[in-house]
């Protein structure tokens, strides 16, 4: 009888543009190959989603949480483009045979999940991705739609410029300016609606937030990417909206068994356990 395999924490790195992501492998228990869900998070990433990385490797799959490049003393600079070319990276990286060997990873049953700029990350990089199986993003922030408010309000942009400023502790190498800036110069092609197209043929999941949503409010962020995704459409998408804080602070058992029961209905753990 071949010995039962227990769950365990495998502390990880990732080669992206010379510099050294660090992250950690929730491994569940058994042989596996394991499904893979690679969690990201937002910015600057106070809510970093451990809960969630442990929630699903209870239901089976390996759960990864990362830093980008410039945060949490990952040397290099914070950029949204290179936490975008980051989170790429690491999609490719957990499927590359020899990891995937190592950790006793499924690299065909693959999905992202991400809160806030994470959930931006994750509907991007699934759009750029055809071999992410399934994708489910938490209070997405539109950085299209908010560059466009920027480009016609003075006062709004100032806004965000303090607003950025504010959260630069856990990064290195960048100001609230400069990333305004590269924000409304990316402008249109960081609009969620547009990856509509991109994402018709894969399961998705928008999670949005109301009520005291200060960051991402769903009338903002949520409700124009499902009309868009809907019109498209986009056959596989489904979509609720939580009234609570940005964090969900109050809503994180039901936000973990909501992302759960959809990857299991669409990645479906069970299959390699």
């Amino acid at each position: 009888m071949t010995p039962e395999i227990p769950p365990a924490n495998a502390a990880v790195t990732f080669g992206s543009d010379g510099e050294t992501l660090l992250g950690v492998l929730h491994l569940p228990a058994g042989p596996g190959p394991h499904p893979v869900v690679v969690l990201l998070h937002g910015f600057p990433g106070h809510e970093r989603n451990f809960d969630l990385a442990q929630h699903l490797r209870r239901a089976g799959y390996a759960a990864l949480v990362f830093h980008y490049r410039g945060s949490w003393g990952v040397g290099g600079s914070w950029a949204w483009a290179t936490a975008l070319e980051d989170a790429a990276r690491v999609a490719a990286a957990v499927r590359e045979p020899g990891f995937a060997a190592a950790h006793r990873l499924d690299p065909d049953r693959l999905a992202l999940a991400g809160h806030s700029f994470g959930g931006f990350a994750a509907l991007t990089t699934a759009a750029g991705d055809a071999g992410i199986h399934a994708v489910a993003s938490v209070s997405a922030f539109d950085f299209g739609s908010v560059a466009a408010a920027c480009r016609e309000d003075a006062a709004l942009r100032a806004a965000y410029v303090e607003g950025f400023g504010d959260d630069l502790l856990p990064l290195r190498g960048t100001s609230g300016a400069a990333l305004v800036d590269e924000m409304v110069a990316a402008g249109d092609v960081w609009r969620l609606s547009a990856l509509a197209p991109k994402l018709a043929d894969r399961p998705v999941l928008l999670v949005g937030t109301a009520g005291r949503d200060t960051v991402t409010p769903a009338a903002e962020h949520h409700d124009p990417v499902v009309a868009a995704y809907t019109a498209h459409p986009v056959p596989r998408l489904e979509h609720r909206v939580f009234v609570t804080d940005h964090a969900l602070s109050d809503h994180r058992l039901e936000l973990a068994e909501t992302v759960r029961d959809f990857l299991d209905r669409h990645v479906g753990c069970r299959m390699g356990r």
